[in-house]
């Protein structure tokens, strides 16, 4: 399995150590703690906006997601504050950039 592959069919998966089960990110197949493989798992794709801005009329912002992985992207619906809850809805890789779309949930 590769990151980008996946990213490219609109999966976002994570790497996690097989050893301390830490989240590696940037996406590894090793540990930048204890240096044991990772495995790949989905992402649940929930997190929390820590930063946000807006050019016209729309919205970007970075979220943390699983604890310990910020990501920068669109938001789709809703007007984000900080804090609010986000599920992305979209991702992938266009124009050899990863991109993320994001909702704000209830």
């Amino acid at each position: 399995m590769n990151f980008e592959s996946e990213l490219k069919k609109g999966n976002f998966f994570i790497s996690e150590c097989n050893q301390c089960n830490k989240i590696v990110w940037p996406p590894s197949e090793f540990c930048n703690q204890c240096l044991s493989n990772n495995s790949w798992r989905k992402c649940s794709g929930k997190g929390i906006i820590v930063e946000f801005s807006k050019k016209e009329d729309t919205y970007f912002a970075v979220a943390e997601i699983e604890n310990s992985v910020k990501i920068l992207g669109q938001i789709v619906s809703g007007r984000p504050k900080i804090g609010d809850q986000i599920k992305i809805t979209d991702c992938g890789i266009a124009d050899d950039h990863y991109f993320f779309k994001m909702i704000i949930l209830d």
